[in-house]
């Protein structure tokens, strides 16, 4: 029972905030990270997407082969090469990022691409929004999503939504509903909850939750920095506090967050129950979240994506 995560891997090009600026390079990208670290916990995981043959698309397969991460539904590519991000922090750790990309390779990933194989290996599959941004690698996301379902996964979205990515934000709510409406799990900030609000004619959280729900969404997660993270399912809603940390670098603490949470949410979905069951325990979901919180804290301690996420020693003993 594993976890199959789809979209971008992409080299973190970090800021040392100094003057002049320098950077340093790190494995990352969203889909990449959240394999990584559900790996990093002792789940068993895999990362699908398209690298370029280049060095920095060896640097990730080696980075995630590393970490124990299954790459055997990655591919590399000589048509394009592998994405870069440049990452500003600011005294907060907060992030600013300068994408390049496109052209990048992780855009030329096809429908034709996924083996169904990698669906029948693995019980979670994971996506993020920037494999929404251009349309041919959009279809293939949704392929992805209806392969899942037909396959018996559970779908997991996170929006991580990088508006930098996109020329029409018109288009990039269409595209975030579109995937909504294809996933089981929803996880978004509350900075992309209210961009998603003010394009809604009724822009109302409640009506935003209704819509989820009567489209299929179990569980909704909504991150608010330091703020608690605020949880609802058709049946009862809740929040969960966010540990006190001094933070260094706030660049995987979401993926960190879905990472941890998916992992012991599969662990539940092992001891014989469902998603439905779990639908009806919120003591249980709560557990889920207040670990994946944790998660989330932990890396924001550290420099980086894949350093920074954590292993069950390091929560055993953050906790």
């Amino acid at each position: 029972m594993s976890l199959l995560a789809f979209g971008e891997a992409l080299i973190d090009f970090l800021s040392n905030g100094g003057t002049p600026e320098t950077f340093t390079k790190f494995p990352g990208g969203a889909p990449a990270n959240v394999a990584v670290a559900y790996a990093k916990l002792g789940g068993a995981s895999a990362f699908c997407g398209m690298l370029g043959q280049d060095m920095f698309g060896d640097y990730l397969l080696t980075s995630l082969n590393e970490h124990q991460v299954n790459t055997h539904y990655c591919l590399q590519t000589s048509r394009a090469k592998t994405a870069l991000a440049f990452v500003s922090l600011d005294a907060n750790g907060e992030r600013s990022f300068s994408f390049y990309r496109p052209p990048a390779a992780d855009l030329l990933f096809l429908a034709s691409d996924f083996s169904p194989q990698a669906f029948m290996d693995n019980n979670i599959f994971h996506v993020c929004s920037n494999s929404l941004t251009e349309e041919t690698i959009y279809e293939t996301t949704i392929h992805g999503l209806t392969l899942a379902k037909t396959h018996h996964c559970l779908r997991s979205f996170d929006v991580n939504l990088r508006l930098n990515l996109w020329n029409n934000e018109q288009l990039a709510y269409q595209r975030v509903w579109q995937c909504i409406r294809h996933c089981d799990v929803l996880k978004l900030s509350q900075e992309e909850l209210d961009f998603l609000l003010d394009s809604m004619q009724e822009p109302e959280e409640f009506l935003f939750m209704q819509q989820c729900f009567k489209h299929g969404v179990s569980i909704i997660m909504i991150s608010n920095g330091h703020l608690p993270v605020r949880y609802y399912t058709p049946n009862f809603q809740g929040e969960c506090h966010i540990p006190t940390i001094k933070v260094v670098d706030t660049t995987a603490a979401g993926d960190a967050f879905v990472g941890g949470m998916l992992f012991k949410l599969n662990q539940y979905l092992n001891n014989a129950k469902t998603l439905n069951q779990l639908l009806t325990e919120q003591s249980e979901l709560q557990l889920i979240i207040d670990f994946a919180t944790s998660c989330g804290a932990f890396a924001c301690t550290k420099k980086g994506a894949f350093p920074s996420l954590p292993s069950m020693e390091d929560i055993n003993s953050f906790n």
